[in-house]
């Protein structure tokens, strides 16, 4: 029999990722005044603020999928997993990362990882969720995908 996997709790994690963006864009804009740097991160804050929203209301509207495992849980216990391993799913990290940083190298480079992580996280997802929901996250990869390129061209430049 088929285990049936809870995608509300995917995308309380996916919640608490964009949650931790928040946060971490929100302090790198405290810490680096230049007008730039302002602008993009203020942006990605917003946009992550934006991804939040849109994942609350997915989970208002989720129910639960019948998931075929090789064994039972497999998928799930694979999914909690990958979660686990991203920098930004757990509560607090976005404080704490943003406390770690020293310069402005080291906030491009860490905005690119969690914007690789989320673009690799969103993918798995999408195996949880409706067909229409699916389209949704496409979309976000894909503007997480253009934040990535945006962090990487401003790393480029500060070579």
């Amino acid at each position: 029999m088929p285990e049936i996997f809870k995608a509300a709790e995917i995308l309380k994690t996916a919640i608490r990722i964009e949650e931790n963006g928040i946060i971490f864009y929100r302090e790198m804009l405290n810490k680096f005044k230049a007008q730039e740097l302002q602008e993009i991160f203020s942006f990605l804050a917003d946009e992550d603020e934006r991804h939040r929203k849109i994942f609350e209301e997915m989970l208002s509207k989720t129910e639960q999928y019948e998931m075929t495992d090789s064994y039972p849980g497999e998928y799930e216990a694979y999914l909690h997993a990958f979660a686990d391993e991203h920098v930004f799913s757990k509560e607090k990290t976005g404080q704490l990362m943003a406390n770690k940083v020293k310069d402005i190298k080291e906030a491009i480079q860490f905005g690119i990882e969690v914007e690789l992580d989320s673009i690799n996280y969103y993918q798995e997802i999408k195996r949880f969720v409706s067909d229409y929901q699916k389209t949704v996250i496409e979309k976000i990869v894909d503007e997480e995908r253009g934040h990535f390129l945006k962090l990487s061209g401003i790393k480029k430049s500060l070579k």
